[in-house]
């Protein structure tokens, strides 16, 4: 019996690392019986049969996981967003970095394109909205050098709207990864789906897997009273306001609108919150 870590999944077929080999295997009928399925970063045991083929026969708890992308065993997020084509939007990054929260995933935000936009307006409005996270901004030409110390010792994912770069700036990094790219589609605005399956790179020290772009992210399994807590600039002013369950919404004496209205809590985060707040009152009026 061996263990290692699952660096691949393609076609039923799991590739799984482990004393510097790759093993591809398959997993056991027993997991048809259960709900749980092997994912890419997960720890397993494994059967050999043969020198390099094997079944896995045991999964590993994990720390946390994602179903899209599908991926477990994440250290953290980086949302990739670009600064131009597709044009940034504080909307979408907001919903990347409350889903990241919402599954206790750091967020770490790339900027991308800077080379094809010059609005230092809108560079220090992003700055100063999400001064909370680390913030690195870069193009396919000059990567920021301060990225790549983020790499070491952590399993990263990708994350970002089709199209803003996610496999360029890793080619950028990594060259010798050979990551596919494609331009941008000026019909939709928007990339291809160009990454076809789920793996995990060595990278910087570290591990991260490139994944298909995606812009709709699932709230469903979080409810209106722990949102707040995935606007994680909110807390501090929370605790102030009048009602101990406060959601922000309509409720009087609300510290956190008071801080939206003084300017000390940037205007799109709220407006972002009360979006998705909508949402998951409407899904829950669905239902």
């Amino acid at each position: 019996m061996k263990k290692g870590q699952i660096v691949k999944a393609l076609s039923g077929f799991y590739y799984v690392k482990s004393d510097d080999e790759i093993y591809q295997t398959r997993a056991r009928g027993l997991f048809r019986n259960t709900s749980e399925s092997p994912l890419v970063g997960d720890i397993v045991e494994f059967q050999i049969e043969n020198e390099t083929e094997g079944y896995i026969t045991a999964i590993d708890d994990r720390k946390n996981f994602l179903n899209r992308p599908s991926v477990a065993n994440i250290d953290q997020v980086l949302i990739t967003m670009s600064l131009f084509s597709p044009k940034f939007s504080f909307y979408l990054l907001d919903r990347f970095i409350a889903y990241a929260e919402m599954h206790d995933i750091k967020p770490v935000i790339i900027v991308t394109k800077t080379d094809l936009s010059d609005d230092p307006e809108l560079v220090s409005k992003i700055k100063e909205t999400y001064s909370m996270y680390p913030v690195y901004f870069t193009d396919k030409i000059n990567v920021n050098e301060d990225l790549l110390p983020i790499f070491k010792n952590k399993l990263s994912v990708l994350a970002g709207q089709s199209g803003v770069g996610k496999s360029t700036l890793i080619n950028t990094i990594l060259p010798e990864a050979e990551l596919i790219t494609d331009e941008i589609s000026n019909k939709l605005n928007r990339g291809k789906h160009t990454t076809r399956h789920v793996e995990l790179i060595e990278i910087a020290g570290g591990l991260i897997a490139d994944t298909p772009g995606f812009s709709t992210i699932d709230f469903s399994a979080i409810d209106k009273y722990n949102l707040m807590f995935c606007f994680i600039d909110f807390n501090q002013y929370s605790v102030h306001c009048k009602f101990r369950e406060c959601l922000h919404i309509n409720e009087p004496k609300c510290a956190v609108k008071n801080a939206v209205e003084s300017g000390e809590l940037a205007q799109s985060r709220y407006d972002s919150y009360k979006q998705i707040f909508e949402e998951i009152e409407s899904r829950k009026e669905r239902y």
